[in-house]
This record gives C-alpha cells, sequence and structure tokens, in this order.
C-alpha cells in the first residue's frame, strides 16, 4: 500500500520560502491527505482544532447542487500542512507536491468543509476540484494563515476570538481583542472562577453569557478601567486581572441569585448583554470609588443597589423613563441607559454610606 500520494503542481513565486502549490484532486483523494479539525476543547481547556461546526443544512443545499450532472466547483479548497508534505521538482522538471500518509491524512481542510463534506456524503468522491495547499512550519503559522484567509467571509466572530489566544503576528483589530480573548479564556475555564461554564461560545454552546458581550465588558476595562493598571504585565493580568472579575461576578452571583440561578438572556436581564455590559460599568465605578476587589468588598453596595433593580419582573424606572423588565435589549441606546442608570444608582450608595460614616466618627 502507498504511503505517499503526488500530485503535479503549479508553484507561484511568492514570498521568500513560502510553500504554496495548486493542483487537481478528486474529494476521495483529499480525504487520504487531509481532515476537518473541528475547535474544541482538551479536559484542562486548552483549545485544539480551528473549523467551526458543521452545517447541515447548508451542506445538503451543496450536495443537491453537486448531484447535478451539470455541477460545477470553481473556488478551490485550500489544505493547510505542518510537515508531512514537500514541493520539489520531478525528473521531468514538473513542480510536484508529495504528501506523506503513512500516518493518516496529515493535513487539515482550511476553507471549503461544507463543499468537501458535500461531495463526500452524497457519494461523489470521484468529483475533480481545485486545491491550493500551502506548507507551514508550525501550527501556530497555520492557524494565522487560517483566520487571515477566512476574514473575507462572515467567519463566526467568537470562533476568531477563542483562537486569538494562541496566535501571534495578526492585524492590529486582532490583537488589540486578543488580551480580552485570553481573559475569557480563564474565566471560563480556571477553576474557582465565578464564570467557569457559563460563557456562551464555540466550544461551550451551552454557556449562557454570550463571549462577545463579556469581549465588550473587558476591552473597556483594559482601555479605560479597572484592568488597565494591569495591562503592561500580563502575568498580573492572568492572576489579579481575571481574579479581580471573577470576585466581582461571584458578589453579583450572591446579590442577585434570584436572578442569576438556572436563568437565561430570555428569563433574565441580569445575564442577557444589556445587564453584563451594565454590570460591567457598575464594576469599574465600585472598583473605582472604593478599591473594592474581593466578593466581601462588592456585597455590601450591591445589596444597597438591589431595590433598583427589575431583573425577571416588574419595570425599571430609567430616570423620567419606565421600561418593562424585559423591554430592554442588546443596543447601544439600551445599554447605555442602563449603565447610567445603574452606575448613578451605585454613586448615590456609596455616597449616602459615606456621609453615615462621617456622621458615626463624629
Amino acid at each position: 500500500m502507498t504511503t505517499r500520494l503526488k500530485f503535479s503542481a503549479l508553484v507561484p513565486d511568492q514570498a521568500r520560502n513560502a510553500k504554496v502549490a495548486f493542483f487537481i484532486s478528486t474529494a476521495g483523494e483529499i480525504a487520504r491527505i487531509a481532515r476537518i479539525d473541528r475547535l474544541s476543547r482538551t479536559e484542562d481547556g486548552a483549545p485544539s482544532g480551528f473549523q467551526r461546526p458543521q452545517i447541515a443544512g447548508h451542506i445538503r443545499e451543496i450536495g443537491d447542487y453537486l448531484s447535478r450532472p451539470d455541477a460545477i466547483l470553481a473556488n478551490p479548497i485550500v489544505l493547510g500542512f505542518v510537515g508531512s508534505a514537500s514541493i520539489k521538482k520531478s525528473k521531468t522538471g514538473i513542480q510536484e507536491l508529495t504528501v506523506d500518509i503513512g500516518k493518516g491524512a496529515p493535513g487539515w481542510i482550511v476553507d471549503g468543509q461544507q463543499r468537501f463534506s458535500a461531495l463526500m456524503e452524497i457519494g461523489r468522491s470521484d468529483f475533480q476540484v481545485p486545491v491550493s495547499a500551502f506548507i507551514c512550519e508550525t501550527e501556530e503559522e497555520l492557524r494565522r494563515q487560517f483566520i487571515l484567509i477566512n476574514n473575507t467571509k462572515p467567519l463566526p466572530k467568537g470562533l476568531i476570538y477563542e483562537l486569538l489566544p494562541n496566535v501571534c503576528g495578526l492585524p492590529f483589530r486582532y490583537e488589540s481583542r486578543a488580551e480580552a480573548a485570553r481573559l475569557i479564556e480563564s474565566l471560563n475555564y480556571k477553576k474557582g472562577s465565578s464564570l467557569r461554564g457559563m460563557i456562551h461560545g464555540q466550544t461551550n454552546p451551552h454557556g449562557i453569557i454570550k463571549d462577545t458581550i463579556l469581549q465588550r465588558v473587558l476591552m473597556n476595562s483594559l482601555s479605560d478601567g479597572a484592568l488597565r493598571a494591569f495591562r503592561s504585565n500580563s502575568k498580573l493580568l492572568h492572576t489579579k486581572g481575571v481574579d479581580l472579575i471573577s470576585e466581582y461576578f461571584h458578589a453579583v452571583r450572591h446579590v442577585f441569585h434570584d436572578a442569576w440561578d438556572d436563568h437565561t438572556p430570555k428569563t433574565s436581564r441580569l445575564v442577557h448583554g444589556v445587564g453584563v455590559t451594565a454590570m460591567g460599568f457598575v464594576m469599574e465605578y465600585l472598583h473605582s470609588a472604593t478599591g473594592a476587589t474581593k466578593r466581601e468588598q462588592f456585597i455590601e453596595p450591591l445589596t444597597a443597589l438591589r431595590p433598583a433593580t427589575a431583573w425577571t419582573d416588574g419595570e425599571w424606572e430609567l430616570g423620567t423613563e419606565r421600561r418593562r423588565w424585559n423591554s430592554l435589549q442588546n443596543l447601544s441606546v439600551d445599554w447605555k441607559l442602563l449603565s447610567f442608570y445603574l452606575v448613578q444608582k451605585s454613586r448615590d450608595v456609596i455616597e449616602a454610606s459615606s456621609e453615615t460614616n462621617s456622621r458615626v466618627r463624629r
């Protein structure tokens, strides 16, 4: 049985040391040299793979089309390799891609997984498709190329954010989010975290709080809030910074347990995007005004804030505006309105407490 597959290829002259090849292959041959490795987590929370979940409906639609006798696939399927593949001239002078399949399919399908899956599901393993392949030195380089290649399509933001902590050399708009993504990774998988398992993402679809919402909270804190003090020291950020966020949400869960436990964004605005964002601003105010970093320090002012909230029923009295508890949506106008209201109420609580303490001292 052969342990190597060879393909005549076109090899463009690109960046120095770039290893890229274009060739024609059948879907069956692709299955022998590459695989779909979906993004998941190991037991200790480390990310593995990078592909998005399979979209059954989309695959069926593609399969219906490819079953037609006039079907064509003009877009290439993109494959990535880390070792186990090489490009060189053959004895005839033609460029050749050689893939070692002695230990199974060594490559990854970087783009075109739905097209490939459709061909295999309808039994068209003999269907010829254009293929673009590149060879990387490391898996980090492979992940970087995956993000850049898929950036031209509506790739789920959550998928990109979960990959960011393990990739360097990306455009600034991604680098600026990478630190927040690392924090979310710690909060979602670190033992003892108040948010452990609660953050919804590609590898944790059963989470309650959307990862993109918490991204907003953390990026705000890194830019202008409590986490900014740790930003220049990655070790402190991922110890004291993570602990600060975790301790605060421990207090939130304790004080508002009736609006947190066993709730979803549909049944409680506390775990909804509008509530999580607003409570993020409350954290920033309480930390700035009192220096609070531990759950015990947050519990007292949050308890005093309870009567002003309507997380699961009733109405919000937002100044001159009254709103049904579930009418607040994850829109900037709503979360800004709720944030201003809760921060102002928190300020009233702190000022009242200061006045009481001052009278006691006198």
